[in-house]
């Protein structure tokens, strides 16, 4: 199943995205006599996301068509699926090749965590803004996994159970205040606008294996940085387990999990994350200096 928060009359509501359209849930408890929670965090933080699935495997599309509703078109003002995570964790250097990039040796023992306020969010289509404090300011693509229910001390061979779905990321780093000192890495992911997600959320049985999805960084239009989610140093399943071992996750939750490449942003360019089975996912920058 594929899910999404859009902007409907001055509001945001959680749809369900199907080949034909778009399908509030609003409308389909309208329609159903359901009473699913049309907020996309809430579905997630309440349980029932996962019934709502179950719903939409016996269902399908077909059954979908049959309600008396009309779906909304595909091209929607998306907003990001949610605005308030309990947590945002990102993952630093997690591809070999980025390392490089940044002349900096990827880790080996374990990830380079760091954690994101929920004031960075945004969605599509929303400004990236460069702020004042920033000569330099990098942009890059990753997969973001969204944690589906409370837990803890996870096995590594449990963690996909956890997962509430994937979901692509574009975050931001002001690079040049990370490079004044390397204690500043919280500092350096923590302006506004300096993380976008979106549109859709992704069901795992949606995707046959996450490990052999392409993750990639473009810049207006132009391929910046690829590579495949199993060149990751720390694969998925890793960073569940490794994380739900320092802190209790929580429904709603986001692990990102590190970019291929990040590319320099400056005022009047574009960045996009690409990921395989994914709608891009694409901000315009603006440099706050820049009058």
């Amino acid at each position: 199943m594929r899910l999404a928060t859009i902007e409907l009359q001055g509001r945001e509501t959680a749809v369900i995205v199907t080949a034909s359209g778009l399908l509030p849930l609003e409308e389909l408890n309208r329609s159903s006599g359901s009473s699913w929670p049309a907020d996309l965090f809430t579905l997630i933080t309440s349980g029932q996301l996962a019934m709502l699935n179950i719903w939409y495997q016996r269902t399908g599309t077909a059954g979908i068509a049959r309600l008396p509703v009309t779906l909304l078109p595909l091209e929607a003002d998306y907003a990001p699926p949610y605005r308030h995570p309990r947590k945002i964790w990102g993952i630093g250097l997690n591809y070999v090749e980025h390392a490089r990039d940044l002349s900096e040796t990827a880790p080996s023992s374990e990830p380079a965590s760091f954690m994101k306020p929920d004031t960075t969010i945004i969605g599509p289509g929303d400004t990236v803004q460069i702020p004042h404090l920033s000569g330099r300011t990098t942009g890059e693509a990753e997969l973001g996994i969204v944690i589906g229910q409370k837990c803890r001390d996870v096995p590594r061979q449990d963690a996909y159970q956890v997962i509430a779905g994937f979901v692509p990321i574009i975050d931001m780093t002001a690079e040049d205040i990370l490079q004044r000192n390397p204690r500043n890495l919280t500092l350096s992911k923590s302006f506004d606008s300096f993380f976008s997600f979106g549109p859709h959320l992704v069901t795992p049985d949606e995707i046959d294996d996450p490990l052999e999805l392409n993750v990639a960084t473009y810049l207006n239009g132009n391929l910046h940085r690829r590579n495949v989610v199993a060149n990751m140093t720390f694969r998925p399943d890793f960073l569940i387990a490794f994380h739900s071992q320092v802190m209790t996750l929580l429904p709603g939750d986001i692990i990102s999990t590190g970019t291929p490449g990040a590319a320099v942003l400056r005022d009047g360019d574009r960045i996009e994350a690409r990921i395989d089975g994914f709608p891009s996912l694409s901000n315009p920058v603006r440099d706050l200096k820049v009058t």
